[in-house]
């Protein structure tokens, strides 16, 4: 995927990786970012939040974490950090879990990813990941909708200048 490719900057204001995700004008429902710093001041992963539900949770959210994020750190059965954030929105402090990863082959702009999907003990979220070649983990989290192989297809990187801080 040649369109994704690390972006130079001195000291960036956002993220210095492109972010995968769907365009804000082509989701109907509100949607809120989130930028995680490191300590220096460098961005360790942006994920976005879809809310089609009015105000009373999201109903997605995709993470984009480059190599190095503490995000991405998991331990034993662990959920990814996209599901985390997904049902702590949601108030559901039910403990959850990983209980099986599956890879599947799907296409995307004309190229072949290999995508896990993650299976979380509470059933009503879905979970998939892949990395993109630029070394960024791109995880979505969807509660009570199944992700289907045609949501890959709405995935497009952002520009740059939704992330900029000041």
């Amino acid at each position: 995927m040649s369109f994704l490719r690390r972006r130079s900057a001195a000291t960036p204001a956002g993220p210095d990786f492109d972010v995968l995700a769907m365009d804000p004008s082509d989701w109907p429902g509100n949607l809120g970012a989130g930028l995680l710093p490191a300590p220096d001041g460098s961005c360790q992963g942006v994920f976005l939040r879809y809310d089609l539900f009015g105000g009373r949770g999201p109903a997605m959210i995709i993470g984009n974490l480059p190599a190095g994020s503490p995000a991405r750190e998991l331990e034993g059965d662990e959920v990814p950090f996209e599901v985390a954030q997904l049902l702590l929105a949601l108030d559901n402090d039910e403990p959850v879990r990983v209980v099986d990863t599956e890879d599947t082959p799907v296409m995307h702009s004309g190229n072949l990813l290999i995508v896990r999907r993650v299976k979380i003990s509470e059933s009503r979220v879905s979970c998939v990941q892949f990395d993109r070649d630029d070394g960024v983990l791109v995880t979505i989290a969807s509660w009570d909708r199944p992700i289907t192989d045609e949501l890959y297809q709405l995935l497009k990187p952002l520009p740059p200048e939704m992330f900029q801080q000041g």
